[in-house]
Protein backbone atom coordinates (compact mmCIF):
# COMPACT_ATOMS: atom_id res chain seq x y z
CA UNK A 1 0.00 0.00 0.00
CA UNK A 2 1.49 3.33 -1.24
CA UNK A 3 0.67 6.43 1.39
CA UNK A 4 0.86 9.96 -0.61
CA UNK A 5 0.42 13.46 1.16
CA UNK A 6 -0.66 16.42 -1.17
CA UNK A 7 1.29 18.92 0.24
CA UNK A 8 4.97 16.76 -0.30
CA UNK A 9 6.47 18.70 -2.70
CA UNK A 10 6.84 15.26 -4.91
CA UNK A 11 3.02 14.65 -4.60
CA UNK A 12 1.95 15.52 -8.36
CA UNK A 13 4.65 13.58 -10.05
CA UNK A 14 4.38 10.08 -7.59
CA UNK A 15 0.78 9.97 -7.38
CA UNK A 16 0.67 10.44 -11.43
CA UNK A 17 2.96 7.69 -11.42
CA UNK A 18 0.65 5.25 -9.41
CA UNK A 19 -2.23 5.96 -11.33
CA UNK A 20 -0.50 5.02 -14.53
CA UNK A 21 0.65 2.02 -12.70
CA UNK A 22 -2.44 0.01 -15.18
CA UNK A 23 -2.04 -3.54 -15.78
CA UNK A 24 -1.96 -4.22 -20.04
CA UNK A 25 -2.56 -7.41 -21.94
CA UNK A 26 0.58 -10.12 -21.82
CA UNK A 27 1.80 -10.68 -25.57
CA UNK A 28 1.68 -14.19 -24.94
CA UNK A 29 -2.22 -13.64 -23.92
CA UNK A 30 -2.45 -11.87 -27.18
CA UNK A 31 -0.85 -14.49 -29.39
CA UNK A 32 -3.21 -17.50 -27.94
CA UNK A 33 -6.41 -15.91 -28.19
CA UNK A 34 -5.40 -14.92 -31.53
CA UNK A 35 -5.19 -18.54 -32.30
CA UNK A 36 -8.23 -20.02 -30.70
CA UNK A 37 -10.25 -17.13 -32.57
CA UNK A 38 -8.75 -18.55 -35.92
CA UNK A 39 -9.03 -22.12 -35.14
CA UNK A 40 -13.02 -21.56 -33.87
CA UNK A 41 -13.40 -19.48 -37.23
CA UNK A 42 -12.52 -22.27 -39.23
CA UNK A 43 -12.89 -25.00 -37.73
CA UNK A 44 -16.16 -24.09 -35.55
CA UNK A 45 -17.75 -26.84 -33.24
CA UNK A 46 -15.08 -28.94 -33.54
CA UNK A 47 -12.38 -25.77 -32.25
CA UNK A 48 -14.55 -25.30 -29.33
CA UNK A 49 -15.31 -28.82 -28.17
CA UNK A 50 -11.61 -29.80 -27.96
CA UNK A 51 -10.76 -26.19 -26.17
CA UNK A 52 -13.09 -27.23 -23.77
CA UNK A 53 -10.79 -30.36 -22.82
CA UNK A 54 -7.82 -28.45 -23.32
CA UNK A 55 -8.43 -25.69 -20.80
CA UNK A 56 -11.27 -26.50 -19.17
CA UNK A 57 -10.42 -30.56 -18.93
CA UNK A 58 -14.70 -30.88 -19.28
CA UNK A 59 -15.79 -33.55 -21.50
CA UNK A 60 -18.59 -31.79 -23.67
CA UNK A 61 -20.26 -32.82 -26.48
CA UNK A 62 -22.86 -31.30 -29.07
CA UNK A 63 -25.83 -32.87 -27.54
CA UNK A 64 -24.65 -31.62 -24.29
CA UNK A 65 -23.13 -28.09 -25.12
CA UNK A 66 -26.35 -26.48 -24.36
CA UNK A 67 -27.98 -26.25 -20.93
CA UNK A 68 -31.92 -27.42 -21.27
CA UNK A 69 -34.55 -26.17 -19.70
CA UNK A 70 -34.99 -28.72 -17.45
CA UNK A 71 -31.38 -28.20 -16.56
CA UNK A 72 -32.48 -24.64 -16.27
CA UNK A 73 -35.50 -25.03 -13.68
CA UNK A 74 -33.93 -28.02 -11.52
CA UNK A 75 -30.54 -25.95 -10.93
CA UNK A 76 -32.59 -22.82 -10.12
CA UNK A 77 -35.01 -24.95 -7.55
CA UNK A 78 -31.67 -25.71 -5.76
CA UNK A 79 -30.80 -22.41 -5.05
CA UNK A 80 -31.71 -21.21 -0.68
CA UNK A 81 -34.84 -19.16 -0.88
CA UNK A 82 -33.31 -16.19 0.29
CA UNK A 83 -30.85 -16.34 -2.42
CA UNK A 84 -33.39 -16.38 -4.95
CA UNK A 85 -35.61 -13.92 -3.32
CA UNK A 86 -32.34 -11.66 -3.32
CA UNK A 87 -32.11 -11.89 -7.15
CA UNK A 88 -36.07 -11.36 -7.79
CA UNK A 89 -35.67 -8.30 -5.71
CA UNK A 90 -32.66 -7.06 -7.39
CA UNK A 91 -33.79 -7.86 -10.72
CA UNK A 92 -37.59 -5.94 -10.16
CA UNK A 93 -35.07 -2.80 -9.29
CA UNK A 94 -32.67 -3.21 -11.80
CA UNK A 95 -35.43 -3.33 -14.04
CA UNK A 96 -37.15 -0.94 -12.64
CA UNK A 97 -34.28 1.30 -13.25
CA UNK A 98 -33.32 0.56 -16.73
CA UNK A 99 -37.32 1.35 -17.93
CA UNK A 100 -36.68 4.67 -17.03
CA UNK A 101 -33.77 5.12 -19.19
CA UNK A 102 -36.08 4.33 -22.32
CA UNK A 103 -35.79 7.40 -25.19
CA UNK A 104 -38.70 8.69 -27.81
CA UNK A 105 -38.39 8.45 -30.88
CA UNK A 106 -38.94 11.70 -32.06
CA UNK A 107 -39.93 13.07 -35.72
CA UNK A 108 -40.41 17.07 -36.56
CA UNK A 109 -40.49 19.41 -39.49
CA UNK A 110 -38.06 21.87 -39.47
CA UNK A 111 -37.62 25.91 -40.82
CA UNK A 112 -36.60 24.57 -44.58
CA UNK A 113 -39.89 22.28 -44.47
CA UNK A 114 -37.58 18.76 -44.24
CA UNK A 115 -38.82 16.08 -41.75
CA UNK A 116 -36.12 15.11 -39.63
CA UNK A 117 -35.93 12.31 -36.83
CA UNK A 118 -34.78 9.16 -35.52
CA UNK A 119 -36.18 6.11 -34.24
CA UNK A 120 -34.25 3.61 -31.50
CA UNK A 121 -34.67 -0.13 -32.16
CA UNK A 122 -33.22 -2.95 -30.06
CA UNK A 123 -30.96 -5.45 -31.50
CA UNK A 124 -31.34 -8.72 -32.55
CA UNK A 125 -29.28 -10.84 -30.49
CA UNK A 126 -26.80 -10.28 -27.87
CA UNK A 127 -24.30 -12.69 -26.63
CA UNK A 128 -23.42 -12.22 -22.20
CA UNK A 129 -20.35 -13.51 -20.83
CA UNK A 130 -20.98 -14.73 -17.50
CA UNK A 131 -17.53 -16.01 -15.75
CA UNK A 132 -17.28 -19.14 -14.13
CA UNK A 133 -13.64 -19.30 -12.29
CA UNK A 134 -13.44 -17.42 -8.86
CA UNK A 135 -16.97 -17.42 -7.52
CA UNK A 136 -20.63 -17.69 -9.22
CA UNK A 137 -21.80 -14.43 -10.24
CA UNK A 138 -25.58 -14.23 -10.29
CA UNK A 139 -25.24 -10.30 -10.34
CA UNK A 140 -23.59 -10.32 -13.28
CA UNK A 141 -26.54 -12.38 -14.91
CA UNK A 142 -28.62 -10.16 -14.00
CA UNK A 143 -26.59 -6.70 -14.33
CA UNK A 144 -25.83 -7.72 -18.33
CA UNK A 145 -29.35 -9.35 -18.91
CA UNK A 146 -31.92 -7.45 -17.88
CA UNK A 147 -31.46 -4.41 -19.44
CA UNK A 148 -31.51 -6.22 -22.79
CA UNK A 149 -34.54 -7.63 -22.08
CA UNK A 150 -36.34 -4.28 -20.93
CA UNK A 151 -34.56 -2.79 -24.68
CA UNK A 152 -36.67 -5.64 -26.46
CA UNK A 153 -33.32 -7.61 -27.70
CA UNK A 154 -34.99 -10.71 -29.53
CA UNK A 155 -32.31 -13.37 -28.71
CA UNK A 156 -30.17 -13.57 -25.46
CA UNK A 157 -27.30 -16.01 -25.37
CA UNK A 158 -25.46 -17.12 -22.09
CA UNK A 159 -22.06 -18.58 -21.93
CA UNK A 160 -19.94 -19.98 -18.90
CA UNK A 161 -17.13 -21.95 -18.45
CA UNK A 162 -18.23 -25.95 -18.30
CA UNK A 163 -18.66 -27.27 -15.21
CA UNK A 164 -21.28 -27.25 -12.68
CA UNK A 165 -23.64 -24.35 -12.98
CA UNK A 166 -23.96 -22.92 -9.57
CA UNK A 167 -27.79 -22.58 -8.89
CA UNK A 168 -27.91 -18.88 -8.05
CA UNK A 169 -26.48 -18.74 -11.66
CA UNK A 170 -29.33 -20.62 -13.04
CA UNK A 171 -31.90 -18.83 -10.99
CA UNK A 172 -30.60 -15.07 -11.95
CA UNK A 173 -30.83 -16.72 -15.28
CA UNK A 174 -34.62 -17.97 -15.16
CA UNK A 175 -35.08 -14.38 -13.05
CA UNK A 176 -34.11 -12.59 -16.26
CA UNK A 177 -35.66 -14.50 -18.58
CA UNK A 178 -33.16 -16.30 -20.46
CA UNK A 179 -33.14 -19.86 -22.08
CA UNK A 180 -30.50 -20.23 -24.07
CA UNK A 181 -27.80 -20.94 -21.95
CA UNK A 182 -23.99 -22.76 -23.56
CA UNK A 183 -21.32 -24.59 -21.73
CA UNK A 184 -18.35 -22.97 -23.09
CA UNK A 185 -15.93 -20.24 -21.55
CA UNK A 186 -12.59 -18.32 -22.11
CA UNK A 187 -11.68 -17.00 -25.74
CA UNK A 188 -13.78 -19.86 -27.73
CA UNK A 189 -16.53 -18.41 -26.02
CA UNK A 190 -16.29 -14.64 -27.35
CA UNK A 191 -15.32 -16.31 -31.05
CA UNK A 192 -18.45 -18.47 -30.96
CA UNK A 193 -20.67 -15.75 -29.98
CA UNK A 194 -18.51 -13.09 -32.94
CA UNK A 195 -18.59 -16.33 -35.89
CA UNK A 196 -20.90 -19.07 -34.92
CA UNK A 197 -19.99 -22.43 -33.62
CA UNK A 198 -21.80 -25.33 -34.42
CA UNK A 199 -25.71 -24.83 -33.05
CA UNK A 200 -24.44 -21.24 -31.32
CA UNK A 201 -25.47 -18.67 -34.02
CA UNK A 202 -23.18 -15.91 -33.78
CA UNK A 203 -24.37 -12.23 -32.42
CA UNK A 204 -24.64 -8.88 -32.63
CA UNK A 205 -22.75 -7.32 -29.34
CA UNK A 206 -21.35 -9.39 -26.45
CA UNK A 207 -21.25 -8.17 -23.28
CA UNK A 208 -19.91 -9.47 -19.76
CA UNK A 209 -16.63 -9.78 -17.85
CA UNK A 210 -13.50 -12.31 -18.13
CA UNK A 211 -10.12 -12.52 -17.48
CA UNK A 212 -7.60 -11.75 -19.71
CA UNK A 213 -7.82 -13.83 -22.38
CA UNK A 214 -11.91 -12.86 -22.30
CA UNK A 215 -10.93 -9.31 -22.42
CA UNK A 216 -8.25 -10.11 -25.59
CA UNK A 217 -10.82 -11.56 -27.46
CA UNK A 218 -13.17 -8.91 -27.17
CA UNK A 219 -10.87 -6.60 -28.72
CA UNK A 220 -9.83 -8.91 -31.30
CA UNK A 221 -13.66 -9.36 -32.48
CA UNK A 222 -14.67 -5.94 -32.05
CA UNK A 223 -16.00 -4.84 -35.58
CA UNK A 224 -17.60 -7.79 -36.31
CA UNK A 225 -19.43 -7.32 -33.25
CA UNK A 226 -20.20 -4.91 -30.77
CA UNK A 227 -18.68 -5.15 -27.18
CA UNK A 228 -19.50 -3.33 -24.20
CA UNK A 229 -16.31 -2.79 -22.91
CA UNK A 230 -12.60 -3.62 -22.67
CA UNK A 231 -13.14 -4.44 -18.64
CA UNK A 232 -10.10 -4.41 -16.21
CA UNK A 233 -9.25 -5.10 -12.68
CA UNK A 234 -12.05 -3.50 -10.05
CA UNK A 235 -11.33 0.24 -8.64
CA UNK A 236 -12.99 2.28 -5.66
CA UNK A 237 -12.03 5.68 -3.98
CA UNK A 238 -13.23 6.54 -0.80
CA UNK A 239 -13.16 9.91 0.07
CA UNK A 240 -14.12 9.99 3.80
CA UNK A 241 -13.25 12.00 6.48
CA UNK A 242 -12.79 11.32 10.01
CA UNK A 243 -16.68 11.50 11.36
CA UNK A 244 -16.58 7.93 9.82
CA UNK A 245 -16.40 4.54 11.52
CA UNK A 246 -12.64 2.96 10.59
CA UNK A 247 -13.86 -0.07 10.06
CA UNK A 248 -16.59 1.03 7.77
CA UNK A 249 -14.06 2.50 5.39
CA UNK A 250 -12.21 -0.81 5.64
CA UNK A 251 -14.64 -3.01 4.91
CA UNK A 252 -15.58 -0.71 1.15
CA UNK A 253 -11.60 -0.55 0.37
CA UNK A 254 -12.07 -4.52 0.51
CA UNK A 255 -14.82 -5.00 -1.21
CA UNK A 256 -13.15 -4.22 -4.36
CA UNK A 257 -9.71 -5.51 -3.14
CA UNK A 258 -11.37 -8.96 -3.13
CA UNK A 259 -12.37 -9.43 -6.43
CA UNK A 260 -8.66 -9.56 -7.67
CA UNK A 261 -4.78 -8.82 -7.12
CA UNK A 262 -5.03 -6.51 -9.49
CA UNK A 263 -8.09 -4.20 -7.94
CA UNK A 264 -7.24 -1.00 -6.44
CA UNK A 265 -8.66 0.69 -3.74
CA UNK A 266 -8.04 4.16 -2.61
CA UNK A 267 -8.80 6.44 0.33
CA UNK A 268 -8.50 10.14 0.56
CA UNK A 269 -9.28 11.64 3.67
CA UNK A 270 -8.17 14.91 5.28
CA UNK A 271 -7.12 13.50 8.66
CA UNK A 272 -3.44 11.31 9.66
CA UNK A 273 -5.18 9.57 12.66
CA UNK A 274 -8.43 8.65 10.68
CA UNK A 275 -6.09 7.12 7.89
CA UNK A 276 -4.18 5.35 10.88
CA UNK A 277 -7.20 3.71 12.09
CA UNK A 278 -8.42 3.04 8.52
CA UNK A 279 -5.23 1.16 7.66
CA UNK A 280 -5.21 -0.70 10.69
CA UNK A 281 -8.61 -1.93 10.62
CA UNK A 282 -7.92 -3.04 7.23
CA UNK A 283 -5.12 -5.28 8.67
CA UNK A 284 -7.60 -6.85 11.05
CA UNK A 285 -10.31 -6.88 8.77
CA UNK A 286 -7.50 -9.57 6.55
CA UNK A 287 -7.02 -11.72 9.06
CA UNK A 288 -10.58 -13.34 9.07
CA UNK A 289 -11.64 -12.65 5.48
CA UNK A 290 -12.37 -15.61 3.35
CA UNK A 291 -11.44 -13.63 0.61
CA UNK A 292 -8.06 -12.28 2.37
CA UNK A 293 -5.29 -13.87 0.24
CA UNK A 294 -6.21 -11.97 -3.08
CA UNK A 295 -7.32 -8.73 -0.84
CA UNK A 296 -3.90 -8.84 0.93
CA UNK A 297 -2.61 -8.61 -2.54
CA UNK A 298 -4.13 -6.06 -3.97
CA UNK A 299 -3.94 -3.90 -0.54
CA UNK A 300 -0.68 -4.42 -0.46
CA UNK A 301 0.51 -4.05 -4.50
CA UNK A 302 -2.39 -1.70 -5.46
CA UNK A 303 -4.04 0.15 -2.72
CA UNK A 304 -3.30 3.72 -1.70
CA UNK A 305 -4.13 6.26 1.32
CA UNK A 306 -4.15 9.37 -0.22
CA UNK A 307 -3.68 12.43 3.37
CA UNK A 308 -5.24 15.73 1.57
CA UNK A 309 -7.75 18.60 1.84
CA UNK A 310 -11.30 17.50 1.04
CA UNK A 311 -11.45 20.36 -1.27
CA UNK A 312 -8.67 18.52 -3.60
CA UNK A 313 -11.03 15.31 -3.45
CA UNK A 314 -12.86 15.87 -6.82
CA UNK A 315 -10.24 16.88 -8.83
CA UNK A 316 -8.29 13.85 -7.71
CA UNK A 317 -10.52 11.74 -8.32
CA UNK A 318 -10.66 13.07 -11.38
CA UNK A 319 -6.71 11.93 -12.05
CA UNK A 320 -8.23 8.44 -11.12
CA UNK A 321 -11.42 8.66 -13.27
CA UNK A 322 -11.86 5.36 -11.07
CA UNK A 323 -14.68 2.37 -11.68
CA UNK A 324 -16.51 3.53 -8.17
CA UNK A 325 -16.64 6.44 -6.17
CA UNK A 326 -17.74 6.95 -2.45
CA UNK A 327 -18.30 10.45 -0.73
CA UNK A 328 -19.01 9.60 3.03
CA UNK A 329 -19.58 12.48 4.12
CA UNK A 330 -22.13 14.97 5.92
CA UNK A 331 -23.30 16.94 2.41
CA UNK A 332 -21.48 14.50 0.10
CA UNK A 333 -22.83 16.61 -3.36
CA UNK A 334 -21.01 19.30 -2.24
CA UNK A 335 -17.49 17.42 -3.84
CA UNK A 336 -19.34 14.75 -5.38
CA UNK A 337 -21.31 17.55 -8.18
CA UNK A 338 -17.87 18.60 -9.49
CA UNK A 339 -16.25 14.84 -9.80
CA UNK A 340 -16.66 14.80 -14.15
CA UNK A 341 -14.55 11.33 -14.28
CA UNK A 342 -16.38 8.15 -12.18
CA UNK A 343 -18.30 5.08 -13.32
CA UNK A 344 -20.48 5.68 -10.33
CA UNK A 345 -21.10 8.07 -7.78
CA UNK A 346 -21.95 6.80 -4.03
CA UNK A 347 -23.47 9.37 -1.35
CA UNK A 348 -22.98 9.30 1.93
CA UNK A 349 -21.93 7.43 4.96
CA UNK A 350 -25.00 4.47 4.03
CA UNK A 351 -24.21 4.33 0.67
CA UNK A 352 -21.50 1.75 0.28
CA UNK A 353 -20.82 0.47 -2.98
CA UNK A 354 -21.65 -3.23 -2.40
CA UNK A 355 -25.49 -1.88 -2.70
CA UNK A 356 -24.51 -0.58 -6.34
CA UNK A 357 -23.20 -4.17 -6.94
CA UNK A 358 -26.87 -5.98 -6.04
CA UNK A 359 -29.39 -3.70 -5.38
CA UNK A 360 -30.00 -0.31 -5.35
CA UNK A 361 -30.92 -0.89 -9.18
CA UNK A 362 -28.28 1.20 -11.20
CA UNK A 363 -25.78 -0.90 -13.47
CA UNK A 364 -22.78 -2.38 -11.87
CA UNK A 365 -20.99 -2.87 -15.26
CA UNK A 366 -18.66 0.25 -15.40
CA UNK A 367 -15.54 1.84 -17.07
CA UNK A 368 -11.96 0.87 -15.38
CA UNK A 369 -9.02 1.83 -16.49
CA UNK A 370 -9.74 5.55 -16.28
CA UNK A 371 -12.16 4.58 -19.34
CA UNK A 372 -14.31 6.58 -17.03
CA UNK A 373 -13.13 9.87 -18.65
CA UNK A 374 -14.54 8.78 -22.23
CA UNK A 375 -17.19 6.26 -21.70
CA UNK A 376 -20.45 5.24 -19.41
CA UNK A 377 -21.59 2.10 -17.51
CA UNK A 378 -23.61 -0.40 -19.44
CA UNK A 379 -27.39 0.67 -19.69
CA UNK A 380 -30.34 0.30 -21.56
CA UNK A 381 -28.47 2.45 -24.61
CA UNK A 382 -25.81 -0.40 -25.14
CA UNK A 383 -29.28 -2.76 -26.20
CA UNK A 384 -30.89 -0.16 -28.84
CA UNK A 385 -29.41 2.19 -31.60
CA UNK A 386 -30.57 4.90 -33.01
CA UNK A 387 -31.44 5.24 -36.82
CA UNK A 388 -31.81 8.95 -37.93
CA UNK A 389 -35.00 9.49 -40.35
CA UNK A 390 -35.08 11.91 -43.19
CA UNK A 391 -38.14 12.90 -45.56
CA UNK A 392 -38.15 15.77 -48.51
CA UNK A 393 -40.79 17.20 -50.63
CA UNK A 394 -39.59 18.73 -53.73
CA UNK A 395 -40.27 22.06 -51.97
CA UNK A 396 -37.90 21.20 -49.05
CA UNK A 397 -35.79 19.23 -51.56
CA UNK A 398 -35.56 22.37 -53.59
CA UNK A 399 -34.27 24.45 -50.21
CA UNK A 400 -31.32 21.75 -49.52
CA UNK A 401 -30.26 20.90 -53.27
CA UNK A 402 -28.16 23.88 -53.93
CA UNK A 403 -25.76 23.35 -50.73
CA UNK A 404 -25.32 20.11 -51.32
CA UNK A 405 -24.39 20.20 -55.03
CA UNK A 406 -21.25 23.26 -53.82
CA UNK A 407 -20.25 21.05 -51.40
CA UNK A 408 -20.32 17.74 -52.96
CA UNK A 409 -18.19 19.55 -55.58
CA UNK A 410 -15.79 21.05 -53.50
CA UNK A 411 -15.13 17.44 -51.84
CA UNK A 412 -14.44 16.01 -55.70
CA UNK A 413 -17.58 13.50 -55.65
CA UNK A 414 -19.34 14.54 -58.72
CA UNK A 415 -21.59 11.34 -58.24
CA UNK A 416 -22.87 12.95 -55.38
CA UNK A 417 -23.23 16.28 -56.96
CA UNK A 418 -24.91 14.92 -59.38
CA UNK A 419 -27.53 13.03 -57.48
CA UNK A 420 -28.93 16.19 -56.26
CA UNK A 421 -28.33 18.30 -59.23
CA UNK A 422 -30.50 15.73 -61.76
CA UNK A 423 -33.11 16.55 -59.07
CA UNK A 424 -32.87 20.30 -59.54
CA UNK A 425 -32.73 20.38 -62.77
CA UNK A 426 -35.51 17.86 -63.57
CA UNK A 427 -37.07 20.11 -61.09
Amino acid sequence: MRRFRYSDPGFEAAFNAFIDERRETPEEVDAIVRDVIAAVRTDGLEALLSFARRFDKADVDEATIRVSAEEIEAGAAQCPAEVREAIDFAARRIRAYHERQRPADMRFTDEAGVELGWRWTPLEAVGVYVPGGRAAYPSTVLMNSVPAVVAGVERIAMVTPPGRLQPAVLAAAKAAGISEIWRVGGAQAVAALAYGAGPIRPVDKIVGPGNAFVTAAKRRVYGAVGIDALAGPSEIVVVADAANRADWIAADLLSQAEHDPAAQSILITDDEAFAADVEAAVEAELKTLATGEDAAASWRDHGAIVIAPLEAAPGLVDRIAPEHVEFALDNPEALADRVRHAGAIFLGRHAPEAIGDYVAGSNHVLPTSRAARFSSGLSLYDFIKRTSIVKCDPAAFAALGPATVALADAEGLPAHARSAAIRLSRG
